[in-house]
């Protein structure tokens, strides 16, 4: 990823006819997201990618899909050197505009070898994107022509065993007094169309792309990587005191929200 060093670091870039509907998306994106990231985000995903990614300080790390930024500035501020790639013009102003000259951000599509160059990065981390991407054999053989012989790549997503969007749900079973989740269509690959503010008709929506984990492991294999590390994520929220809050927290514990894999290039 070539480019003129930044004499503003809230210089915006300029927009191109290439709108995508994560441009349009933006604005609800960034208020849902916030300038630190959601509870979620700070809580247990990002802590555990950088756990996961075995990087030091000093170590130049890339920010796959990096949206608005968040993640970018929480590793810059552990001192890391930070790249962040995204297809959004918007969403990358929203992190030009929030972080510091050390964090370089391109706009560019993931699946794009043009933006990659051959073993710049001592690691890659692709968070909560991956499954609005459709791509991922472009994306996974990106990573590996960027990614150092040594480097890790941490890829987390909704856990695509239980948390399909309309193909699962929460059910209560009355006489058992339990609470199960309820999995559909989890062996095929299906695209779900998301209607996300401000989007009002039928026609705009993002997708939102379900494979089961073999698609992912075969993927990241065909690509040169082997998985060495994976981590199911639990929920932190807890109910409100209730008949069926010891269900709900205990189900929680149980069945997790979130799926972290790490990948490392073979030979």
């Amino acid at each position: 990823m070539k480019r003129k060093p930044e004499n503003n670091r809230k210089k915006r870039v300029k927009k191109t006819s290439s709108i995508t509907l994560w441009d349009q998306a933006s604005r609800w994106y960034d208020s849902l997201v916030g300038t630190q990231g959601t509870e979620f985000q700070k809580d247990i995903i990002m802590p555990g990618v950088v756990k996961m990614l075995q990087a030091k300080k000093g170590d130049r790390i890339l920010d796959l899909a990096c949206g608005q930024g968040v993640f970018s500035r929480f590793l810059s501020r552990k001192g890391m050197r930070v790249e962040g790639l995204d297809s959004s013009v918007e969403l990358i102003n929203h992190a030009k505009s929030r972080s510091n000259s050390s964090i370089r951000f391109h706009v560019g599509d993931v699946t794009d070898p043009k933006n990659f160059v051959k073993d710049r990065f001592d690691g890659m981390a692709c968070l909560m994107a991956i499954q609005n991407i459709e791509n991922i054999e472009a994306l996974f053989k990106n990573a590996a022509l960027g990614l150092k012989p040594q480097g890790h790549f941490v890829v987390v997503m909704t856990h695509p065993c239980f948390r399909i969007p309309r193909q699962t749900h929460w059910g209560w079973d009355e006489e058992k007094k339990i609470e199960y989740r309820r999995i559909d269509h989890y062996r095929s690959e299906i695209n779900i169309p998301i209607l996300t503010p401000p989007f009002a008709n039928k026609d705009s929506f993002t997708l939102t792309y379900h494979r089961p984990l073999e698609n992912y492991f075969s993927a990241l294999a065909g690509a040169g990587f082997a998985v060495d590390g994976l981590e199911e994520w639990i929920s932190n929220k807890k109910s409100q005191p209730g008949k069926k809050a010891k269900a709900e927290n205990r189900s929680r514990k149980e069945i997790p929200l979130f799926l972290a894999l790490r990948a490392k290039l073979i030979g």
